[in-house]
């Protein structure tokens, strides 16, 4: 029979991949721990040969013995937008203490880059959600690689978010010229594809050699948003432009319609650890800005030889438009939750 492995997280943008490239085959057998079995995701992933869906809470102890029993693996991707910093900080160590209770072979998290240490503290570069995870990440790499193994998937936007959060908007003035926004200035940075990064969560599982003990910080390609706009003329056949703006301009934009909302929805509203929109994400945008990343291309090549390696190519791969279309629950249900603070 195959191994197990449990997926805390599986059900969100970047879960579903994972989950699906973990079942593809049937080496493994997969475990989705998720808050509501009756979700569309999880009602499609219970469909997938090999996977099964957990009902429960993902920060609930008990419910984690529960889902851990008769494990061998663990892929943790933990939410901050839901919980906090404070609470994913707590949980992606808990996560690993209870892989090691149960004696799981491995254990692997998705992490993201630790903004704060980057930027050497200054608290420009703060952002909650980068932050809560890097820390657990420095947390994870101070732990031996036996009895069980680690390994770290570092990830970084989400390519599919030029359809939603980094769309572009028909410019006023001229409503035939599509014009793509963002307070970075100049800056290369980083996108990923979901699907990529599932392929890459699967290597890490199959190739424990070589990934025990390994941070793979991934991604499609680094570029400027002057060449996506060039890349979305030369696929749409649609003119487009960049424009940067100041942090204040993006926040007026209407992209977070409660900029000054908390975020973590799940979270007890009255923490006072908890990042409004504005300042996680203008944390957030001067770290891609100063450019404080960085990634191996060559090894990522050598990892996935098949992956998609820049914007166009993704473009012309999935046929986009511009169009807006929902990628991010998170997104969607934060700005639900912001309305209803400001109303009350």
């Amino acid at each position: 029979m195959p191994e197990t492995i449990l997926v805390i997280g599986g059900t969100g943008a970047q879960g579903v991949p994972v989950v699906k490239a973990l079942a593809s085959d049937g080496k493994y057998a997969v475990r989705v721990l998720t808050r509501t079995a009756s979700s569309q995701e999880a009602k499609e992933l219970a469909t997938i040969p090999g996977v099964t869906i957990f009902e429960g809470d993902s920060y609930y102890e008990p419910t984690l013995l529960k889902a851990f029993d008769g494990v061998s693996y663990l892929f943790a991707n933990t939410n901050g937008f839901a919980i906090g910093e404070k609470a994913e900080i707590y949980w992606g160590i808990r996560l690993y203490e209870l892989s090691r209770q149960f004696g799981l072979k491995h254990f692997v998290y998705a992490g993201l880059e630790y903004a704060s240490r980057l930027g050497n503290f200054n608290p420009k570069y703060r952002t909650g959600h980068l932050d809560g995870k890097g820390k657990v990440v420095d947390y994870i790499k101070s732990q031996p690689t036996e009895p069980m193994a680690w390994s770290i998937l570092t990830s970084c936007l989400y390519i599919e978010g030029l359809s939603e959060i980094l769309r572009p908007f028909p410019n006023p003035i001229d409503p035939d010229t599509m014009v793509f926004v963002l307070p970075i200035g100049n800056a290369r940075m980083p996108l990923i594809y979901l699907e990529d990064y599932g392929s890459y969560a699967r290597w890490l599982f199959d190739t424990t050699d070589r990934s025990n003990g390994l941070e793979l910080h991934v991604a499609t390609e680094d570029i400027a948003w002057k060449d996506v706009a060039t890349a979305y003329t030369e696929v749409t056949g649609r003119k487009a432009i960049y424009k940067d703006v100041t942090l204040d301009e993006y926040f007026n934009l209407g992209i977070f319609p409660q900029p000054d909302a908390k975020i973590g929805h799940s979270a007890d509203r009255n923490d006072p650890t908890l990042f409004t929109f504005r300042e996680n994400f203008s944390g957030f945008w001067n770290t891609w800005k100063d450019e404080l990343t960085k990634r191996d291309y060559a090894l990522l090549d050598e990892i996935l030889p098949s992956r998609v390696k820049s914007v166009k190519e993704w473009m012309l791969k999935v046929g986009y438009t511009g169009e807006p279309s929902s990628v991010l629950k998170d997104y969607r249900d934060q700005a639900v939750a912001g309305s209803k603070q400001e109303a009350q």
